[in-house]
């Protein structure tokens, strides 16, 4: 979620009114899903839609300084430290085996079952059992090895 905006706070560089309105968007998203109702679903499921929400504004951010140079760094860097987007997610993104990781606690290995292992839905869906639907704990992700 987004700093708060105070008298204090520095205006945004140049060219953030271009994606304000997205950005915008996204953070309405953000309310309704933490506003949603929780009855009837499990308690990992409850923060499903939020980890997507903030997965796909990072993956904007990403992709409009990564991949099309639509932004500014002074931008880019302005988005990350006024979070914006996941700079830990980003960050795992720019290396190799990483470009569709879906969350940032997928790969770590305290919270598995078992030591030094990685989430179900970093396995190549080659190596699953057929008609195996896989959906991670964490976050419902249902796949997100890079080699899918």
């Amino acid at each position: 979620m987004p700093k708060i905006k105070t008298s204090r706070t520095k205006p945004p560089p140049e060219g953030f009114d271009e994606i304000e309105a997205i950005l915008e968007d996204y953070n309405r998203k953000m309310r309704d899903a933490e506003s949603e109702s929780h009855e009837g679903k499990r308690k990992t499921e409850t923060l499903w839609p939020i980890m997507r929400i903030v997965h796909t504004r990072s993956r904007y951010i990403y992709d409009l300084y990564y991949k099309r140079e639509a932004i500014s760094r002074e931008l880019y860097d302005w988005l990350l430290k006024e979070e914006y987007a996941d700079a830990n997610l980003i960050a795992k993104w720019k290396k190799t085996g990483y470009e569709k990781l879906c969350c940032a606690r997928c790969i770590q290995s305290r919270d598995m079952n078992y030591a030094g292992s990685t989430c179900i839905c970093r396995v190549p869906k080659a190596m699953l059992k057929d008609g195996v639907v896989v959906e991670c704990t964490h976050c419902g992700c249902r796949g997100c090895a890079s080699s899918d």
